[in-house]
């Protein structure tokens, strides 16, 4: 048995540390004629993170399970009947096709930079090109993470590499009801990318790499590679059982795999090959398959030109506007040929002699 190896996680918090943590939420005056009720609740969240109660409400798993009997969230039950429902749906072929646009900038005109994204621009003309094709359009607009009041992603606590079965699909590791680590977005994410035949990343630079608001979902589907979908199977988040069935042989599922994708990557000074390289990389990983080469567009708008009137070089640059048209075309037709069996992934029948 390889034994986890421990050591690093701190002490809980004191007493005071923990009031003083709690009460930072409640540091406006209007606050103040509650404070009776805030001591109270204070008293109670004190005593839920001693006891690490994670999952409070559960209830026996079921025959589905490998551990009938083990307590089992109802809150990720529930996302996971969730998602059990739209996958049987994005595989019916009598539903129409269904595309998740994805605008990665934190900016928008609701937060303190005062004025949409371009990014957010060009996301609505592919959106306006495949509601043309009768394609049934998701928008998740990243750019709420900084706008919209206790909207959060938390971050991915990496079980992956501990062992792949104990990085759950879908992940398991929020809501934690002890850590105050709640209202995570993803439960909803997840749920839009099993629905989606096809996907298209919309995305600026920020410096060189991807937004923190987009990293954040890419860290957090990493149990659509490879997650277990069975938590009873390591009695929720036991260590030791993970590496056992890993060790013993796991299969690395792909949940997602099989959907079409287009990556639009945008910047003004530098970075946007390298960042459209890593998106697309990371999606043929996943095994989602691109929609050719005018599907994968970086482009620069207003290169080394002022912040301050890109927008209006974005509207002067109508070949940019037609390009990324384009890439919404070529999704449309992938989905297209792909739910009609015209279209598929060339090694899909292949064996893969290194799982991972």
């Amino acid at each position: 048995m390889t034994k986890p190896r421990t050591g690093q996680a701190p002490a809980k918090l004191t007493r005071d540390a923990f009031r003083r943590r709690f009460l930072q939420g409640f540091a406006d005056p209007a606050f103040g004629p509650a404070q009776d009720a805030l001591d109270r609740l204070e008293a109670i969240a004190w005593s839920n993170y001693t006891q690490s109660r994670k999952a409070p409400v559960t209830q026996k798993a079921g025959p589905e399970f490998s551990a009938p009997d083990y307590e089992l969230s109802v809150e990720w039950r529930a996302t996971r009947d969730r998602l059990l429902a739209v996958q049987a749906r994005q595989q019916d072929r009598n539903m129409p096709s269904r595309v998740l646009l994805i605008c990665g900038a934190a900016r928008n005109d609701g937060s303190c930079p005062g004025e949409m994204s371009k990014t957010f621009r060009l996301m609505q003309l592919a959106q306006q090109v495949l509601q043309a094709a009768s394609i049934e359009v998701d928008v998740l607009d990243l750019s709420l993470l900084t706008s919209e009041y206790g909207r959060r992603i938390h971050p991915c606590k990496a079980c992956v590499s501990t062992a792949m079965p104990l990085c759950h699909w879908p992940c398991s590791c929020y809501p934690n009801h002890g850590l105050n680590q709640v209202d995570d977005w993803m439960a909803d994410i997840y749920e839009k990318w099993t629905a989606a035949h096809g996907v298209i990343i919309l995305t600026p630079v920020y410096w060189y790499q991807a937004p923190s608001t987009l990293k954040l979902m890419i860290d957090r589907l990493v149990c659509a590679d490879g997650g277990n979908p069975d938590p009873t199977s390591t009695a929720g988040k036991n260590a030791e059982k993970a590496k056992a069935l890993e060790l013993a042989g796991w299969p690395y599922p792909k949940h997602l795999a099989g959907r079409a994708y287009g990556v639009v990557v945008h910047g003004d000074v530098a970075g946007i090959e390298g960042l459209r390289r890593s998106l697309t990389d990371w999606l043929d990983w996943m095994g989602l398959i691109d929609a050719g080469a005018r599907a994968r567009l970086d482009r620069y708008i207003g290169y080394y030109e002022p912040y301050a009137s890109s927008h209006e070089v974005l509207d002067r640059d109508v070949a940019l506007q037609e390009e990324v048209r384009n890439v919404a075309r070529a999704v449309a037709v992938a989905v297209a040929d792909l739910r009609a069996a015209r279209l598929s992934a060339p090694d899909a029948g292949l064996t893969e002699p290194r799982l991972k």
